[in-house]
């Protein structure tokens, strides 16, 4: 991966690969590769994640279509 450093801002150029890092996945890689994972786990929790995502796809739709109140705003005081 290769990141350009403008004007000698070494801090910059850092938070734009730890960006660039963080976009492809690639903490998440490192910390899923850390120690083995059996196969039955990893079914287990790819099919928990699954369903995390299709009920989170369902409450935005439920949202979308006035069927549930969307997400509480912050007011500004």
């Amino acid at each position: 991966m290769k990141v350009d450093v403008r004007d000698n801002n070494v801090d910059q150029a850092l938070r734009a690969l730890k960006k660039k890092l963080q976009r492809e996945g690639v903490f998440r890689e490192m910390k899923a590769r850390r120690a083995y994972e059996k196969p039955s786990e990893r079914r287990a929790r790819e099919k928990q994640q699954a369903i995390r995502r299709s009920r989170k796809l369902a409450r935005k739709q439920a949202q979308r279509e006035g069927l549930l109140p969307g997400p509480k705003r912050r007011v500004a005081s």
